[in-house]
């Protein structure tokens, strides 16, 4: 008994063993195998692939050969993403492993549905599958000696236009200046000729010799130098007319309106190494240009064109065996927006010598006329190729020429108080006929201020608010915001967007009333009633309240994109319909009293109504510093056109008198 007792403990234990030796001795699988091949195809590490081959699959190409082939093919057909579900083996047929994928072309997707033969086989004394590797593998139907011949069908970029189908940005052609070597001549002739073309292009002579220096360039090629805009036709004939140069067309997209809607149109530009990282699997390729700026990358989606492809294998003799994959070319879509060009190049034309920004809107439909920033670029500059040292001088020029200000907020000064005096009103905080005494030019709510005092410029013993808004009388608002209190105006600022996104396709900084949103501070109140404090607002959203005041105190929905659809409110009932009454006719009065500080906007035959504004930027009250000058006015029959205007630095030109006049000139241009 005792015997068999350790008998059968030992078969136990000898089971055990045997178990555990089997567990560690487990093989690989030929599906877990081709697993990790696809795996390894999936990220195109094509030399770790070559490493799955078979020993007879690997006599048949060399390392080199199999990844440079790949490489090859999947560059010249943009091979993105791809997919793959890898399936049971059938004993049945040998080990063959089945597997549907898909790889994303240039073409469209190329799909794949194969039976692949795994061969077991043992490797530094270690058993395992291979692949048993066939050319179809890189792409179906493919066989040894086979070639794949790419053939891309250009398509069109959305084009962008204005209300009226004038173009802002579309697609057309280019001036490629270029030397043809061996007709340059030698010796200092040649030198002088490479000099001045150097000169007329803005280049350098080294840019010149290093072009030409290029691998593939031979004494009768053409060596691309700049692309410049084919309507500059003196340029192009400076050029040309030196021995050796020509000029050839090439395609671009071209930006009819220039500097004067650059910061709205934006521009494209060949997509780079960054860009392509970020948009895998996109259908982009190291050709493709991209929206980078304005309009251009907000509407990317919809303006990009997708080129046609046809992806087919050719035998030996180079003959068409089949089609692999093939798709049609797709134009873009155009964007036609509610811009105005004659509005745009009118705004434009006020600013071009300033440093600020101008929007103009229907107030009454919400569209957007035009968006200007100064001083601007010129799109085309940068859609044909901008020199590293032009994009320095822009970068570096003091002005800023690459900053966007219409999308900008900052302080907006005397024409915030229309705001303040709505909310007063609805809010029975004063009464608008009840004439305020204020002594001197200067005040204080209390000892508390310090040495700070509201000042202003008239010396009118009393003012109702009429008078308050056509002198611009700053003691009068900030008494009338305090008599508000902070917690309300808080409150009723948020009705009118503030703190909010504007509901427009284009982002745009929003306006804000404080830093903290709150205006529990007295003397910070004070300020803000007159537009100074904290109050930053975006000139755009600045219009849209403007627009509650001949909407029945509504602010307009703005619009971008042109539409036949009814106009839309944004904001309802912002302020009472007599209210925004009483307040058009009070900045009726801003411009025709003769004491109104718009009134050199005066024009003969036109009512305009609006408000001036002239915010500072000092450091300590009392001191010299930077003034920027706004102004905001509309029509008021039958109103159309409502522009609010911003010059930086006026501090030497009168503050907004250096703004009205302008205006005055775009509504007597557009309307009159």
């Amino acid at each position: 008994m005792r015997f068999r007792h350790y008998s059968a403990l030992a078969v136990l234990l000898v089971s055990a063993l045997l178990m555990l030796a089997g567990c560690g001795s487990r093989q690989p699988t030929a599906e877990s195998r081709f697993q990790a091949y696809v795996k390894a195809w999936q990220s195109k590490n094509f030399t770790a692939m070559y490493g799955f081959l078979s020993k007879s699959s690997q006599k048949t190409i060399s390392k080199s050969a199999f990844v440079a082939r790949y490489q090859k093919i999947y560059n010249g057909i943009s091979a993105g993403k791809m997919t793959a579900a890898v399936q049971k083996t059938d004993q049945e047929k040998k080990n063959a492993v089945s597997f549907k994928a898909a790889l994303a072309t240039l073409a469209g997707p190329v799909s794949f549905s194969q039976s692949v033969q795994m061969t077991q086989e043992t490797r530094n004394n270690r058993q395992n599958w291979y692949v048993d590797w066939q050319p179809s593998l890189i792409l179906p139907g493919l066989k040894t000696g086979d070639t794949v011949n790419v053939e891309t069908v250009p398509s069109k970029r959305g084009e962008i236009l204005d209300r009226n189908g004038q173009p802002l940005a579309i697609d057309g052609s280019a001036a490629s200046i270029g030397v043809v070597p061996g007709q340059l001549g030698t010796g200092s002739g040649k030198a002088q000729t490479i000099s001045r073309l150097a000169q007329i292009l803005g280049v350098s002579v080294q840019q010149i010799n290093d072009a030409m220096a290029a691998s593939w360039v031979q004494a009768d090629s053409f060596v691309p130098i700049k692309t410049i805009g084919a309507g500059n036709v003196s340029l192009i004939r400076q050029a040309t007319s030196l021995t050796g140069v020509v000029r050839t067309n090439v395609e671009s997209r071209i930006y009819p309106d220039g500097p004067a809607s650059g910061h709205l149109t934006g521009y494209v530009s060949q997509i780079t190494a960054e860009l392509l990282k970020k948009n895998p699997n996109a259908g982009y390729s190291d050709t493709s240009v991209i929206g980078i700026t304005g309009l251009e990358q907000l509407f990317e989606n919809q303006l990009r064109q997708h080129d046609g492809a046809t992806i087919a294998r050719l035998n030996k003799s180079g003959k068409q065996t089949g089609i692999i994959a093939k798709t049609a070319p797709k134009n873009g879509r155009n964007i036609q927006l509610t811009i105005d060009r004659n509005v745009q190049d009118a705004l434009y034309q006020e600013m071009k010598n300033s440093a600020g920004s101008a929007v103009a809107i229907n107030p009454k439909t919400g569209d957007i006329l035009g968006l200007v920033s100064t001083p601007s670029y010129d799109p085309n500059s940068f859609a044909l190729g901008i020199s590293a040292a032009d994009y320095a001088k822009l970068s570096n020029d003091p002005m800023k020429p690459l900053e966007n200000r219409f999308a900008s907020a900052s302080a907006p000064g005397s024409v915030f108080k229309p705001v303040t005096a709505a909310i007063a009103l609805d809010r029975k905080a004063i009464n608008p006929a009840q004439s305020v005494a204020i002594n001197g030019l200067k005040w204080q709510d209390s000892k508390s201020w310090g040495d700070f005092y509201v000042t202003r410029l008239d010396s009118s013993p009393s003012v109702n608010l009429e008078q308050a808004l056509y002198l611009s009388d700053n003691i009068y608002f900030a008494q009338t915001a305090l008599k508000i209190g902070g917690q309300t105006f808080a409150a009723d600022a948020k009705k009118f967007g503030f703190g909010e996104t504007l509901p427009v396709p284009y982002p745009m900084q929003p306006s804000t009333l404080s830093s903290s949103g709150n205006l529990n501070d007295s003397l910070l109140l004070a300020n803000s009633g007159y537009g100074q404090g904290e109050v930053s607002v975006n000139p755009l959203h600045l219009s849209l309240i403007y627009s509650a005041f001949v909407n029945d105190g509504s602010i307009i929905k703005p619009r971008l994109i042109k539409t036949d659809a009814p106009a839309e409110m944004w904001k309802k009932d912002v302020m009472s319909p007599a209210t925004a009454r009483l307040l058009n006719q009070d900045l009726i009065q801003v411009v025709s009293n003769p004491a109104g500080t718009a009134h050199d906007a005066q024009i003969n035959g036109l009512t305009l109504a609006g408000k001036t504004g002239t915010p500072e930027f000092k450091m300590k009250q009392n001191q010299a510093g930077r003034e920027n000058g706004w102004f905001v006015a509309y029509n008021t029959d039958n109103p159309r056109l409502l522009v609010t205007m911003v010059v930086e630095n006026t501090q030497n030109q009168g503050g907004s008198h250096a703004v009205t006049p302008k205006v005055k000139n775009i509504f007597t241009d557009l309307l009159k």
